[in-house]
């Protein structure tokens, strides 16, 4: 192994890396995407975490949509590339899940079906840092977070429970989440297009960042503006983000650099799906994450001062995790928390 593949396997990534690569060596290499459809409402996920466990390499894979349809699994099997972006879970001959930047599909049974095309995509264009930015090249950290997409347009099939949806030209957007072991302890996230400017995006993402008995609080704040600027907000001191979370609740504050964005979010607890998170160490998946596919999300953006944008919309995606609080609310909900979801043994 060469002195970078060596650095990389902590999870760390040089300036003017490609943090779209496999960094082969870390317990998880989590790939997510989203579609969000303003015409007809319409909103999915679709995750693949490919992990590394005790038997070997696994897959948990998932996919949602805003009708109410979940289907969650464990497989045994994961594959990510070393030289692109893509992922593969499940059987490598016949994987359950398959992504890159051109294409995703889907295929949990009948029922659980997706199949997409990609085009006119907008990639993340700072060459220097990824979305963890100068802390990308901290070796070790518990989590990176890298948003490698901020908006296209998808083309396709998606077959939810008892309904099919066709898509042509809806919105996109696509992201990776890598570390040492899984999830961190507490985490928060909002993702959000559908505004009235389609070509406006916005994502953040946060949690408790540990290195060795080192912690710290986190968040990184990500716009595209519609006039196609990109900023990102989130480092101590230069550009810091105030993030005050609960599980309906979700409100962002950061400044640097002459901007500042101000985000308020909210969604019904409700209305929440319970998805599952990898212990890569363990081999299972456990309740960890309460998603809400659509919410109410309003921005404003200034510059020195000055308004540059103002933004709503209604399809946001809102997440607040963490172990304790996924289970605490499937107790409240009357189901059983402690379920193992392991894939097949062998």
């Amino acid at each position: 192994m060469t002195p970078l593949a060596r650095y990389r396997s902590t999870g760390a990534d040089l300036p003017f890396g490609e943090p779209v690569r496999a960094h082969r060596g870390v317990a998880m290499e989590g790939y997510f995407w989203r579609l969000t459809d303003p015409a007809s409402g319409r909103v999915l996920i679709a995750l693949c975490g490919a992990n590394q466990g005790p038997a070997g390499p696994w897959a948990t894979i998932g996919l949602a949509g805003s009708n109410g349809f979940i289907r969650t699994a464990a497989l045994t099997g994961s594959w990510t590339d070393p030289a692109r972006l893509g992922v593969r879970g499940g059987d490598h001959a016949a994987p359950a899940f398959s992504g890159d930047e051109e294409h995703l599909r889907v295929d949990l049974g009948p029922d659980a079906r997706l199949d997409l095309r990609f085009h006119d995509l907008h990639p993340w264009p700072h060459r220097a840092f990824g979305g963890s930015s100068v802390f990308q090249v901290i070796p070790g950290l518990n989590q990176y977070w890298h948003p490698w997409l901020l908006g296209g347009r998808a083309s396709g099939t998606a077959t939810l429970g008892e309904q099919t949806w066709t898509f042509d030209g809806a919105h996109v957007y696509g992201e990776k989440n890598w570390g040492r072991e899984g999830f961190p302890e507490s985490w928060w996230w909002g993702q959000a297009q559908g505004f009235a400017e389609p070509e406006a995006c916005v994502a953040f993402a946060g949690g408790l960042v540990t290195a060795g008995p080192a912690q710290v609080e986190v968040t990184g704040l990500v716009v595209r503006l519609p006039d196609a600027r990109v900023l990102r907000l989130g480092n101590p001191v230069v550009s810091p983000v105030r993030t005050t979370t609960t599980d309906d609740t979700w409100s962002v504050s950061g400044r640097g650099y002459g901007w500042r964005v101000e985000i308020h979010a909210s969604a019904p607890l409700e209305n929440s799906f319970v998805l599952p998170v990898p212990l890569p160490g363990e081999h299972r998946n456990v309740p960890g994450d309460l998603e809400h596919l659509t919410g109410d999300l309003e921005i404003s953006v200034s510059r020195f001062g000055r308004p540059v944008w103002n933004g709503r919309t209604r399809l946001a995606a809102l997440e607040h995790g963490g172990l304790e609080r996924a289970a605490a609310e499937l107790r409240r909900r009357g189901l059983d928390p402690h379920l193992p979801d392991a894939p097949p043994a062998g």
